[in-house]
């Protein structure tokens, strides 16, 4: 990695639905060895809880990703890995500007070092609690206006009474927790009846260019393959799981983010930076050395753009759900409409009828 922060270039607009973010190709690595993370060799992905091997629901090594996020916090100028989660963590602020209110006290889930508190403002949010797995990542936070309280804690297991949030956020890390099933029920108890969850996590297309140039040079050089990548959750299996936590006025939408990279080892070598490296317990600890070099020219050759850079595919599944309130709106009941489908269309021709008359 170069010796200097990354420098975003965004291009004009949006792309067939995705913003393509650009790293600089002139960057030079470091004339020494870069230093070795907690799981070297494996890459960053997504999917549903607790932390012993075995078990359906048990799929991530909680106590590794710990480990690899209090890792990356602590490296120096961890500040040029921060990109995708700034961008992600404005895109959900703007979500919740969109809601014309004032929430007195919020939660962020997974806060890291404040991706989303940096750009909201008190006049949104008056008081500000922020959860985080790795106590380093809550050493580092980002300035921001509003007072928060930093508390370590699994966002599997939220120590919180019910009732007690107006607000909910989460962005870039519930794709890591095992029971997402549990973990949507426990924001919704956590929430004030009318209160809000808005959050993000990567889904199922994210790194596929990644993903499988690793399948393709494992099968030739080693005869099989195994998961580099995290499993990831569905975005047809959302809005099921919010429903079935007790959330109603559902909303889930998709982004895709695309980051061009000079090759496969600065791909994976961010994601470390990241602290999004794979920490499923069906990793495979190591790749082999002419694997990883066949996996860079597949990548190139397969998904290479025309100036030599390889672009890395981050799919943001962003959802909304309410608590329930007697305030809200409901759906009428079946059959109390008082106008029928076919009646419009009568009236309809009525009208056209009408129109040509004068």
């Amino acid at each position: 990695m170069s010796g200097f922060p990354c420098r975003l270039r965004y291009l004009a607009g949006l792309h067939e639905g995705r913003l393509h973010l650009l790293l600089p190709l002139n960057r030079t690595l470091g004339s020494g060895p870069p230093p070795i993370p907690p799981c070297s060799g494996s890459t960053a992905t997504l999917r549903p809880c607790s932390s012993r091997a075995g078990s359906a629901m048990n799929i991530f090594d909680r106590k590794m990703k710990r480990r690899q996020k209090n890792w990356a916090s602590s490296i120096p100028g961890s500040e040029r890995y921060d990109y995708l989660k700034e961008e992600v963590g404005s895109r959900i602020v703007d979500r919740v500007f969109d809601i014309v209110r004032t929430f007195p006290v919020a939660l962020d889930i997974g806060c890291g070092k404040g991706h989303i508190a940096e750009h909201l403002n008190k006049d949104t949010v008056q008081k500000l609690f922020q959860v985080d797995i790795a106590e380093n990542v809550l050493k580092h936070p980002v300035e921001t206006e509003i007072p928060t309280y930093r508390i370590l804690a699994d966002e599997e297991f939220l120590p919180f009474k019910e009732n007690t949030f107006d607000l909910v956020l989460s962005s870039l890390s519930l794709h890591w927790v095992n029971d997402l099933p549990r973990a949507f029920k426990l924001i919704n108890y956590s929430l004030k009846p009318d209160g809000v969850f808005i959050g993000a996590m990567m889904g199922g297309e994210t790194l596929y260019e990644l993903r499988c140039s690793l399948q393709l040079a494992e099968l030739e050089r080693e005869g099989g393959f195994a998961p580099h990548i995290s499993p990831f959750t569905a975005v047809t299996d959302l809005g099921n799981l919010l429903e079935q936590a007790g959330f109603n006025m559902l909303t889930v939408d998709i982004d895709e983010i695309v980051v061009n990279y000079p090759g496969i080892f600065e791909v994976m070598e961010d994601l470390r930076g990241m602290g999004e490296s794979n920490c499923a317990w069906s990793r495979k600890p190591l790749l082999h050395r002419d694997t990883m070099l066949a996996a860079a020219a597949i990548y190139k050759e397969m998904y290479g753009n025309d100036d030599g850079s390889v672009p890395a595919t981050f799919q943001i599944l962003y959802m909304i759900g309410w608590k329930p309130h007697e305030s809200q709106a409901k759906p009428a009941q079946r059959g109390s409409a008082t106008l029928s489908i076919g009646d419009l269309g009568k009236m309809s021709e009525l009208i056209t009828k009408k129109n040509k008359e004068f």
